[in-house]
């Protein structure tokens, strides 16, 4: 079981508040990911659920067992840090056991955890190696498999891929998710990146200074982003926003339209401008296009194949259906 709740949570360093009093329910099984800027509050939110902090305010349960007050290593959670914080000198068996040993675990219940967690990210061929052995890539699902082998009620990431190259990434990413499917265990993952955060999550935490901006599946935020603020962070490349005169004609302050919801044509479209950067990238371009009296380029998405240049006229035709309006607040229309 790994259902948690947080009742009014609030957390202050001294007299600042960092974390307004917020709600958050976070179901057994699911895989949640707080997303937001740098200095949102996500990774604080992270180490109060952990008890790596103390709670200012409010109470969180685990299991429906009030755990505000319990140390972290008695809140059956386990945490993965953007570190790997494994130790040099012991093979990856150690490194992976090393919970246990801690735990007082006979030998025989030692063994049999660690293959098990080396089975499932394939690092049964690495057990006798040590981590300066290993790739990125590799130390980090050591690190994975040292937190497995506590059988948690909930796994804790904190941005556990920023150290890795682009590739690594991408296929760490697709390892996690593939973990979580095969343990079915709750995991509660920070990151920055919000095409993590898309990617992965079965439901995205938007956290902005503090405060919980809009809570949903991916396609619920990429859809029906509640504010200004979501919907500029949710989606690559961002969406694109409008106001002034061109607002006002939608009957809002302003308009978001996002790059792949936009028609580019050679000959015809509502909006007329010069093509400034073009941005090929295989199976699709990214036009920067500078729109006469508008104060910033409308990045529109198409075909990999369309062949427009630097200075081109390229016409524009933002899909009706799919134009998102705000008003002065910022606060999402109809």
């Amino acid at each position: 079981m790994g259902r948690i709740v947080l009742d009014r949570v609030k957390k202050n360093f001294e007299q600042v508040t960092v974390i307004p009093p917020l709600d958050l329910e976070i179901n057994d099984g699911e895989f949640v990911v707080f997303v937001g800027p740098s200095g949102c509050g996500k990774s604080t939110l992270l180490r109060l659920i952990a008890g790596l902090e103390d709670v200012t305010q409010g109470t969180i349960s685990i299991d429906g067992n009030d755990a505000t007050d319990v140390p972290p290593a008695k809140r059956g959670l386990a945490m993965v840090f953007q570190s790997y914080a494994l130790y040099p000198h012991m093979s990856v068996r150690k490194n992976i056991a090393f919970p246990l040993r801690m735990a007082k675990l006979d030998k025989a219940e030692q063994d049999k955890r660690v293959e098990q967690a080396a089975d499932v990210l394939n690092l049964t061929d690495y057990l006798d190696r040590r981590p300066g052995q290993l790739s990125g890539g590799q130390r980090q699902r050591v690190a994975i498999g040292r937190a497995i082998v506590r059988e948690p009620a909930a796994f804790l990431f904190d941005e556990p891929l920023s150290n890795l190259d682009a590739a690594l990434r991408v296929g760490m990413r697709l390892e996690i998710s593939e973990l979580h499917k095969r343990l079915e265990t709750t995991m509660i993952y920070v990151t920055h990146d919000q095409v993590e955060a898309m990617t992965m999550a079965d439901k995205i935490v938007v956290l902005h200074a503090g405060v919980i901006e809009q809570v949903g599946s991916p396609l619920e935020l990429y859809r029906s982003p509640r504010n200004k603020f979501v919907a500029g962070f949710i989606g690559s490349p961002k969406m694109n926003f409008l106001a002034g005169e061109e607002a006002g004609k939608l009957n809002a302050d302003t308009v978001g339209i996002r790059p792949e919801h936009i028609r580019a044509s050679a000959s015809e479209g509502d909006w007329v401008g010069r093509v400034g950067v073009s941005e090929h990238l295989g199976s699709d371009t990214f036009f920067h296009v500078h729109v006469e009296d508008w104060p910033q380029p409308v990045t529109v998405r198409a075909g990999g194949e369309v062949e427009m240049y630097h200075g081109d006229t390229i016409y524009l035709t933002p899909d009706p259906e799919r134009i998102h309006r705000f008003d002065a607040q910022g606060l999402r229309l109809g």
